[in-house]
């Protein structure tokens, strides 16, 4: 797993938490798998039109996209959800679905995978896609073994979201 950033070095969330990102972007090569993340940086990024044609480049030469929370509005932004059925944070729904053009934004859902995009709506949910990504990617057993280790009990169906209904009907 590589943290990547416009520039190495540390990387502050809003709530100060400290992450050291050890590769810039350019020099990130054909990853497997590529993570967004959300947050308050996205409102910012999801007009960067450099970011995005990184993001949209790095996106089509990596076998799985993923996001969570508002990293689905990048995702969106940077035209990697064309055609797909992504889902968002629901506090910032409204905001992240109003990217894309042919994207089928799933409100009711926890976690949505469809083809090699997978996005979560919030954090937690996003712990519960990385468990259902593990078990597709490496089988139940697996997925099993590593929630276990980690004393984790996973939401394993990514229909079950009770965060939608404190957003209203929709």
């Amino acid at each position: 797993m590589e943290l990547v950033a416009q520039r190495s070095g540390p990387v502050r969330s809003a709530q100060g938490v400290e992450v050291i990102a050890k590769l810039e972007y350019d020099e990130l090569n054909d990853p497997d798998i590529i993570l967004v993340p959300g947050g308050m940086g996205t409102r910012t990024l999801a007009h960067d039109k450099s970011f995005l044609s990184w993001l949209t480049d790095i996106g089509n030469r990596s076998k799985v996209v993923a996001s969570v929370c508002t990293g689905s509005a990048l995702l969106a932004a940077a035209g990697l959800l064309e055609s797909h059925r992504p889902t968002s944070n629901k506090l910032a729904f409204e905001w992240a679905s109003s990217f894309g053009d042919d994207v089928s934004w799933e409100y009711h859902a926890r976690w949505v995978h469809d083809g090699c995009r997978w996005t979560s709506s919030g954090v937690a949910a996003g712990i519960d896609m990385a468990a259902a990504l593990i078990g597709h990617l490496f089988g139940q057993k697996v997925q099993t073994e590593v929630t276990k280790r980690v004393e984790y009990q996973p939401q394993t169906n990514s229909t079950v979201d009770p965060f939608a209904r404190f957003q209203g009907p929709r």
